[in-house]
């Protein structure tokens, strides 16, 4: 059984188009993100302390909104930038730039305490954040090598899956959705405009768990 490590139901609905029925289940596991300037290193970091907890085929998502004209701005803090400034102040600052192309980015990571063969899709083997996840101590526990409860960050290598859509941030428009979706506009169409099949057809989790989906029926 998949573990799909959220608190929000919808992602589960969501993955379980892509996978067959009853091969994910919602996990409810609070790990704590490290600091990071790229989603990659923090959703490989929660799918090893997501393993670690439960033992089985995790797979954990991190998504953030990146604004060109901000340099990526809010990027891996959209959360926390959506709780402290709120939607629509990140659309007042943005509506002031010549450019205001932006994108949502979702990156998944998979970890099941075994390595991968070699593909397109990247690998993360701890080597960037090996310390962060080792713990606070910074020395990372001793492993008998097998993967299980106990391996050291260099022994749970994660399979890191994106997603990407394009599109520009826009005065706020449409009552569905949640988060940044009034402001974010794909297609001439606000994702708070789209209904949730429209959407889930063109969202970067959508397009994530559609490449992981195809990885994962062979794995």
């Amino acid at each position: 059984m998949l573990r799909y490590v959220t608190t929000n139901p919808g992602k589960v609905r969501e993955a379980e188009r892509y996978l067959r029925d009853g091969s994910v289940e919602r996990l409810d596991f609070d790990y704590p993100e490290i600091q990071a300037a790229e989603l990659g290193p923090i959703a490989a970091q929660g799918a090893r302390e997501a393993y670690r907890h439960a033992g089985e085929p995790v797979l954990v998502d991190d998504a953030g909104l990146f604004v060109e004209g901000l340099d990526g701005f809010p990027g891996p803090y959209s959360s926390y930038v959506e709780e402290t400034l709120g939607v629509e102040r990140v659309h007042e600052i943005a509506a002031d730039l010549d450019d205001r192309r932006a994108a949502f980015r979702c990156v998944l990571g998979y970890c099941d305490g075994d390595g991968f063969a070699a593909s397109p899709d990247p690998v993360d083997r701890g080597d960037r954040d090996a310390a962060a996840a080792a713990g606070p101590d910074g020395e990372g526990e001793r492993s008998d090598g097998d993967g299980g409860e106990g391996a050291d960050a260099e022994t749970l290598p994660v399979k890191l899956f994106e997603g990407y859509v394009p599109g520009r941030i826009v005065a706020p428009r449409g009552e569905a959705g949640f988060g940044y979706d009034p402001i974010f506009e794909h297609d001439g169409e606000t994702f708070a405009e789209m209904d949730t099949e429209r959407k889930n057809a063109v969202s970067h989790r959508g397009r994530a768990l559609e490449k992981f989906a195809e990885w994962f029926e062979d794995r």
